[in-house]
């Protein structure tokens, strides 16, 4: 779970919502650090090899779907697997540390 300015966004709801879109093989969603709201959602998606599928796209099936404070504000599309720890879980504190590293390197 993620508060986003005192909202509480299940992560699997949203991974959930992500899933049923049918280029989306495997998803993740992560809380990006916010100054003001605490944290905002993102995610990380792993698309089929043939998916022409954008990031505006996955944002509008889940806004059409859930909330709108719980529409990822970012979501990085992915052709390769989602990292794994030796069990299968995805290693979201990674993708948590690559999303947020990413935004730094663009604000700059």
């Amino acid at each position: 779970m993620l508060i986003r300015g005192g909202e509480n966004v299940y992560c699997v709801e949203v991974e959930s919502v992500l899933y049923d879109h049918p280029a989306v093989m495997d998803a993740a969603v992560v809380g990006i650090p916010h100054r003001v709201l605490g944290e905002e959602v993102g995610a990380v998606v792993q698309v089929t090899p043939s998916s022409r599928v954008t990031e505006d796209d996955l944002r509008k099936h889940v806004a059409a779907r859930l909330a709108g404070f719980k529409v990822p504000v970012r979501i990085e599309i992915r052709q390769d697997p989602l990292p794994r720890n030796a069990n299968g879980k995805i290693l979201k504190r990674q993708l948590r540390d690559e999303l947020t590293a990413a935004d730094h390197s663009a604000a700059r």
